[in-house]
């Protein structure tokens, strides 16, 4: 028997995989925190806002009481942005049910501590099995049926091998593993990377400079991940390479659409404004520079992005400070 799903977060991504779960015969509840956006949603059966082509299957409810939606589940799935994932563990946490497992879809660090998003659910809820849903997909495509690939991390198998399996569809692939760690440094990193080749892709540097950046990027993806403990396979499976490819060079990225209106001479302000969702990179950026510093290595790369996103550097100054750097081996021994 298949255990009802609450998602919490009516974002994008938080619909796009209620719709999934529901369609794949799920009992599914989504969580949003507006209640005036609950109403809208209940009303249109759709997430105008976000995925306006989309019908709500007849199995996916709607709820804005939090407290509700999480007490009537068997798996709770997380998808809200990074900066509110600490805020709504401690909220749930009284709530979850103590056969119930916590998975999630955020991508990212807890702002401020630069911690991994499992260490805050082994914090708040310990004896829960805990996977994280990551890999490289828009939410649009997975909400329109479109073929899709995602991994699901977690130290409990049986745990991982029960998300894929109420995820995965005929055109969406759940793959498992068990390096969290990995999988979340990849899902997190690859997004400062975007704003990096989406900068160039700004500028108009052509198609060899945004191939240059996706694979020095994976270098310092790779360099980090050996640092922290996470497994090489992971960072060049799903979690890591896929998601870079897709969130590098598509632009229904968010992260890749900032890069290139900051490269294009938008303001940061502006093209925030101008894409009207959450941008994870520049909360990100900070983190991940925070792990390197830590772990004694440098990410020319994810630095100069650290400088363009606090207007430290103009993309054109990044530019030149990179391309200054002295002449190398790809490969040091």
């Amino acid at each position: 028997m298949k255990p009802p799903v609450a998602v919490l977060g009516a974002g994008s991504w938080g619909t796009a995989l209620a719709v999934l779960l529901a369609r794949n015969g799920v009992t599914t509840t989504l969580w949003g925190h507006s209640a005036q956006s609950v109403v809208n949603m209940a009303t249109a059966r759709a997430n105008l806002r976000y995925l306006p082509e989309m019908r709500f299957p007849d199995a996916l409810a709607v709820s804005g009481v939090l407290e509700t939606c999480v007490r009537d589940a068997g798996i709770v799935l997380i998808a809200v942005p990074s900066h509110a994932f600490r805020d709504t563990l401690e909220t749930i946490a009284p709530w979850v049910r103590a056969d119930a497992g916590i998975a999630w879809a955020t991508k990212g660090f807890d702002p401020g501590s630069g911690r991994f998003l499992h260490e805050l659910v082994h914090q708040h809820l310990p004896t829960h099995p805990a996977a994280v849903v990551t890999g490289p997909s828009f939410a649009r495509e997975v909400a329109l049926g479109m073929p899709t690939a995602l991994t699901v991390h977690s130290a409990n198998d049986d745990f991982a091998t029960t998300v894929a399996r109420l995820l995965h569809a005929p055109t969406f692939r759940a793959y498992t593993g068990n390096d969290i760690l990995g999988a979340e440094l990849g899902g997190a990193m690859k997004n400062v990377l975007a704003v990096a080749t989406g900068v160039a892709d700004g500028m108009q540097l052509g198609l060899n400079a945004r191939a240059g950046l996706i694979t020095r990027g994976m270098n310092e993806m790779l360099r980090l991940g050996a640092a922290l403990g996470a497994k090489a396979e992971t960072l060049m499976g799903l979690a890591g390479l896929g998601d870079l490819v897709l969130t590098c060079t598509g632009d229904l990225s968010r992260n890749r659409r900032l890069g290139m209106a900051l490269g294009r001479g938008v303001g940061l302000r502006e093209a925030l404004a101008e894409i009207g969702q959450v941008v994870e990179s520049i909360v990100t950026v900070d983190e991940v520079m925070r792990l390197a510093k830590r772990v004694g290595i440098e990410l020319p790369i994810a630095e100069h992005v650290q400088y363009v996103l606090h207007e430290e550097m103009t993309p054109e100054q990044g530019l030149r400070s990179l391309l200054a750097r002295e002449q190398k081996p790809e490969y040091p021994e």
